[in-house]
């Protein structure tokens, strides 16, 4: 146990208790019910399944109608909680590298059709492992992944996706966003390694590539292995009449009489994967074809050069004849040490999916029945800044387990078992909220009396057709 007057327990307190106050200063309008209101979702006993029974928690000292009410119309200045998030302590890799991992996380709201800004979101494991499309809103989640198996990851930003949003642009510019609040803050200066991007199946990683090129970054994402990609083109022989080529023999990730002799191939013995084996080619690029997504470039098509990657692994947890999968680095001339951390990295992306299951199945994300977009987008940011709260007490709370759970390491412990004993720290934090007032409830609708005025409903889906061609784009810009 750490002693009281341990200088490290005394730091961390006090990063705690400054957060704390930050926050306070930020929730610009029903300061104290939102305040509270975070609070209650650490000290909860158990899962939050509903907003109400959150009012019956002792740190909640309002009602539930104070409750709705912040939720409903309460005010957070977002753009200051982002630099207070980005000032914290950030989570890195062990060679001192930042690590981000970008994804998308829906919050389903199927049965909501007065709810507006709902679009379709593409989910898994529904119907026999069949994909679907259930209306909801998509949040685009920004977090910092440190080394080794963990649960944890330091969440920098998020940013709802609207029915008017082109997917690529928003995250990219969300990325821009969140690089330059690191570089501000200083965790990031020149000299420094560049930041790794990682990020799954579903964006386009050559287009995010080309548009972050001016930060100091290396993008990598996996790619679906039916694409065809190009070679670099070869040297011109003396004498060759005719054009010069721009793109090199196709490289077809479905056809291995396609590929040439890869520049590294590494193997790394896994004690949970086997044999872990990695191949790269460099300067291998997508052959740009169509407009669609370039209408606002200028000239020719870019050629966006980088390194491919090839996995494979011995088995997986339940598979033993695992596919390979392919990734992508925007960064070229790589060596055989980059190639291991690159697909270390990317494996390390799917910490991300443990903070998705703790933010919904124990912090309750996704349980309240909200109406409005503004009002989700309030609850996600007390999610936000409560999980951050739970990073920052890791050092603080004592392991209060379960007789039937092993017994975690000294700073191991899961969010979860830090939310456990985060009411044992609360006191000796900063508590800024004001004590409420008496008041005396309205008088609501007259019983028996009907709702005149019915919520308007909304359809779901996209409501701006994007351009498909060069004369669209220039009638609507023109």
């Amino acid at each position: 146990m750490i002693s009281v007057h341990d200088p490290d327990r005394e730091a961390a307190v006090g990063e705690l208790a400054r957060f704390r106050q930050e926050l306070y200063d930020c929730l610009t309008a029903r300061a104290d019910a939102l305040f509270e209101l975070t609070d209650a979702v650490l000290c909860a006993d158990g899962p939050v399944t509903s907003l109400v029974d959150l009012t019956l928690t002792p740190e909640h000292r309002r009602g539930h109608g104070a409750l709705y009410d912040g939720l409903n119309h309460g005010q957070i200045d977002v753009a200051r909680l982002r630099v207070d998030l980005a000032r914290l302590p950030l989570p890195r890799t062990q060679d001192g590298r930042i690590v981000l991992a970008v994804d998308v996380s829906p919050w389903l709201r199927s049965d909501a059709a007065t709810s507006a800004q709902r679009l379709f979101c593409h989910v898994y494991g529904r119907a026999k492992s069949a994909s679907q499309f259930i209306p909801g809103w998509p949040y685009s989640f920004v977090v910092a992944l440190e080394s080794g198996r963990t649960s944890w990851t330091g969440v920098l930003d998020a940013v709802r996706l609207g029915p008017a949003d082109d997917a690529t642009a928003v995250t990219a510019n969300q990325l821009r966003a969140v690089v330059g609040r690191l570089v501000t803050a200083g965790h990031w200066t020149d000299g420094d390694p560049a930041i790794l991007i990682v990020m799954d199946s579903g964006y386009d990683v050559t287009r995010l590539a080309f548009v972050l090129a001016d930060l100091p970054v290396e993008v990598l994402g996996r790619i679906r292995s039916d694409r065809v990609l190009r070679l670099p083109t070869p040297p011109r022989l003396p004498g060759t009449n005719g054009r010069p080529p721009k793109h090199g023999p196709e490289f077809a990730l479905a056809k291995p009489a396609t590929w040439p002799e890869p520049q590294h191939t590494t193997t790394t013995s896994t004690t949970r994967y086997g044999a872990a084996r990695a191949s790269s080619w460099d300067r291998v690029h997508p052959r740009l074809t169509h407009r669609t997504c370039w209408l606002d470039h200028d000239g020719d098509l870019p050629i966006i050069e980088g390194t491919l990657l090839r996995l494979q692994v011995d088995h997986l947890p339940g598979d033993r004849n695992p596919t390979p999968v392919w990734l992508w680095s925007s960064a070229t001339g790589a060596t055989a040490g980059d190639v291991d951390r690159w697909w270390q990295s990317y494996l390390r992306r799917f910490d991300l999916e443990h903070t998705f299951r703790l933010i919904k199945q124990t912090l309750g994300w996704n349980r309240p029945r909200i109406r409005t977009p503004q009002a989700a987008d309030r609850w996600t940011w007390l999610i936000i800044v409560a999980y951050t709260q739970l990073r920052l007490a890791r050092p603080l709370v004592e392991d209060l387990r379960r007789p039937w759970e092993k017994p975690a390491a000294p700073g191991r412990l899961t969010p979860s078992r830090v939310r456990r004993g985060f009411r044992n720290i609360r006191p000796a934090l900063a508590l800024p909220a004001r004590a409420p007032k008496p008041g005396t409830p309205g008088p609501g609708r007259p019983p028996g009396s009907k709702n005149r005025t019915p919520a308007v409903r909304h359809d779901v889906g996209k409501t701006v057709k994007r351009d498909l061609t060069m004369a669209e784009h220039q009638a609507h810009t023109g």
